[in-house]
């Protein structure tokens, strides 16, 4: 597998991303994700209606780290003059790329004009594209999914649209609106849309470890992949396709001690960011992940639901340690 690859001027170190995720891919987590390997992060998707109105916290999901390089600023929202406004907003943070987010399933944006709704609506999806295209002079990529359901599939016709109004790159995530995240990626059309157009695509769906990995890019012939549930808990994903991509190695499992490390250093990270108080009640969730599959994980989880101190975290990781190892 070839490494080095660019989406017009931006030079990505491998193909193996991060995807943009809503309350999991802040900028702990981002850098977390690149120390272990990832070639290309994107922010938490921010809305071009929030940000243009000075939203205090639009600022703070835009912020990106000094090791995020390549990093791009996702952005949602239904109305072209907004995007193109949210777009140029986006600027003064110092993204290498500006992605619209047309894939969101969630009822709080799908239901209102933005994400995965967009698709029902290419017309005004190619205005939005163009509008953002000619609005910043960094690459303007698109993140979709396969449709809006099974009646309504239509990634190629939106993925061409995409490309005609000045989409540099666009990441397809191969299942419907309706079906969110449940059943199996469609490899097939992920593969159709890498066919339909001259732009570099992105697979997207049921990347978990390096069989997955593997599986999407031979079934697809995507350009790169984007990672998003499968690096939950497990950051050293990336770090792991790349050595099975590139050097045909398989590495070892990692240890329970160096899960609780990275743990500890993840939410340590997160404290530094937002304050203990906020970080620890978002732990809860990354530290669910960190001990799914561990002997007794359901305890801990438990457990974990109920955290107050970054103190009581490091005790408990002790304790999973020393019931695991």
């Amino acid at each position: 597998m070839k490494n080095l690859f660019n989406i017009k001027d931006v030079t990505f170190q491998n193909r193996i991303f991060l995807a943009p995720m809503a309350g999991i891919a802040d900028r702990a987590f981002r850098e977390l994700c690149i120390n272990y390997g990832a070639g290309y992060t994107v922010t938490e998707m921010v809305s071009s209606k929030g940000l243009t109105m000075g939203d205090r916290k639009s600022g703070e999901l835009l912020t990106l780290g000094e090791t995020e390089k390549p990093a791009g600023a996702q952005i949602f929202g239904d109305d072209p003059e907004i995007m193109a406004q949210a777009a140029i907003k986006c600027l003064s943070y110092k993204p290498a790329i500006i992605d619209i987010n047309m894939g969101c399933p969630a009822p709080k944006v799908a239901m209102n004009g933005g994400g995965a709704s967009l698709m029902k609506n290419t017309r005004l999806a190619g205005e939005i594209i163009n509008a953002v295209s000619s609005a910043v002079p960094i690459p303007v990529t698109v993140k979709i999914r396969k449709g809006w359901d099974e009646d309504n599939v239509n990634a190629v016709e939106l993925a061409e649209i995409a490309e005609k109004n000045g989409a540099a790159a666009i990441a397809v995530h191969g299942r419907t609106r309706n079906q969110m995240y449940s059943g199996k990626v469609d490899y097939d059309i992920i593969a159709q849309v890498k066919k339909a157009v001259s732009i570099p695509v992105i697979g997207n769906g049921d990347i978990v470890d390096e069989q997955s990995a593997t599986i999407m890019l031979e079934k697809t012939n995507c350009d790169a992949i984007m990672i998003g549930r499968g690096a939950l808990g497990n950051p050293w994903i990336f770090r792991k396709i790349n050595a099975y991509l590139n050097e045909c190695r398989v590495l070892p499992e990692v240890s329970i001690s160096e899960k609780m490390v990275v743990m500890l250093h993840h939410i340590q990270t997160l404290i530094d960011y937002k304050g203990e108080y906020t970080a620890i009640r978002e732990a809860r969730h990354h530290a669910a992940y960190y001990t799914k599959g561990l002997r007794g994980g359901a305890s801990f989880r438990r457990q974990i639901g109920s955290l107050e101190s970054f103190e009581q975290l490091q005790e408990l990781a002790c304790k999973i340690v020393k019931e695991n190892e």
